[in-house]
C-alpha cells in the first residue's frame, strides 16, 4: 500500500484490490445509513413525547430482523437473510465493519475472491437457524418467543473469522498492547466469549455467533473433505480451490528477448499448475503443510490480485 496516498485512494485501491469486501461491508453501511434516516423522519414526523424514531424504527425491525418465532418466520421468509445486513446502533455496525475488514483480507489472501460470499450467507444463515433453534428449545425464552427477533452480522462475520483460522490456524497478527497473536488463539477466544455471554441480556446474538462459528468450521472441513468423507458424500471431492490468476504480463527471456505467444502461453501455464498443487495442498493438510518457497510462490501470486 503507498501511504502517500489519501484516505479515498485507499479506499478505491481497496474496492479494486477486493471488490466482494467492500461490497459487502458497502451493503452493510448503506442499510445502516437507511434506517438512520428512518429514525429521523420519525423524530420529526411524531408529537412530542411519541419517541417516533423509536417507533418508526421497531417497525421496520419488524420487517427485516429474524424473529425467533418458527410461524412469524414461516410468514417472513426473506428476514433469514436481511437480518445480517442490519445494525441498529454505530457502534455495532463499526465493531462488525472492522472485524470483517481483517478477517476479511486474511480469508481472500487464500481463497479466491468471491467465496466470502459464499461463507458470509452460509454463516448468517446458520446463525439464523441457531437462534431460532435455541429459542424453541430452552424453557428459559418461551416468555419471550413470540417477541424475539435478531440483527447483525456477526454470525456471518464469526463464520470469516473461525472459517479463515481453520484454514490458516498459525497466521499471525500484531495485537494492540498485545503483539503477535496466531489467529486460531483470536478465534478460539471469540467462541469462548460468546458461550460465557449467553447468560446477558443478548442471548439470541451470541447463539447466533456459535451458529455462524460451527459454519465456518464446517465449511472449511467440507472443502478438505475430512466431513465429507465421513458422511459419504464423496461429490464434495470435487469441491477445490479455485486458482490465483495472475496478471497476464509478457516476461522477457534472460536474453532480454520477448517470450512468444506460445512460451508465455506455456509459462504461465506452468505456473498455474505450480499454483492449483499448492492450493490442492492446501485443501487436503493445511496452510502449515505448505514448505517455505511454497508460502512464497503463494504470496506473490496473491499479491498479483
Amino acid at each position: 500500500m503507498n501511504y502517500n496516498q489519501s484516505a479515498g485512494e485507499r479506499l478505491k485501491s481497496l474496492a479494486q484490490m477486493r471488490p466482494a469486501l467492500s461490497q459487502l461491508i458497502l451493503v452493510n453501511v448503506a442499510v445502516w445509513f437507511a434506517l438512520a434516516l428512518v429514525q429521523v423522519g420519525g423524530f420529526l414526523s411524531e408529537p412530542p413525547g411519541m419517541r417516533g424514531d423509536v417507533l418508526w424504527l421497531n417497525n421496520v425491525l419488524a420487517w427485516i430482523g429474524v424473529p425467533a418465532s418458527v410461524p412469524i418466520l414461516m410468514i417472513k421468509p426473506w428476514t433469514i437473510i436481511t437480518y445480517m445486513f442490519v445494525h441498529e446502533g454505530f457502534w455495532h455496525l463499526f465493531f462488525n465493519m472492522i472485524w470483517l475488514f481483517w478477517f476479511g483480507k486474511i480469508f481472500m489472501e487464500f481463497m479466491p475472491g468471491k467465496k466470502i460470499y459464499t461463507i458470509y450467507f452460509i454463516g448468517g444463515i446458520a446463525g439464523a437457524l441457531t437462534f431460532v433453534l435455541a429459542y424453541n428449545i430452552f424453557p428459559v425464552f418461551s416468555d419471550s418467543l413470540d417477541l424475539s427477533t435478531t440483527i447483525g452480522a456477526s454470525a456471518s462475520v464469526l463464520a470469516i473469522t473461525i472459517a479463515t483460522a481453520v484454514l490458516v490456524p498459525d497466521y499471525t497478527v500484531n495485537l494492540m498492547f498485545i503483539g503477535p497473536v496466531k489467529i486460531k488463539y483470536i478465534a478460539l477466544f471469540s467462541v469462548i466469549l460468546d458461550v460465557l455471554m449467553i447468560r446477558s441480556g443478548n442471548a439470541g446474538g451470541h447463539f447466533a455467533h456459535i451458529g455462524g462459528a460451527l459454519s465456518g468450521v464446517l465449511y472449511i472441513l467440507f472443502i478438505r473433505n475430512n466431513v465429507a468423507q465421513l458422511l459419504g458424500l464423496s461429490f464434495l471431492k470435487s469441491f477445490k480451490f479455485s486458482p490465483f490468476k495472475p496478471k497476464p504480463l509478457h516476461k522477457v527471456h534472460s536474453t532480454g528477448r520477448p517470450l512468444s505467444d506460445e512460451e508465455y502461453n506455456k509459462l504461465k501455464v506452468l505456473k498455474q499448475q505450480k499454483i492449483d498443487h499448492i492450493l490442492d495442498k492446501i485443501s487436503r493438510s493445511g496452510y502449515s503443510s505448505l514448505s517455505a518457497e511454497e508460502k512464497e510462490i503463494l504470496f506473490n501470486s496473491s499479491k498479483k490480485q
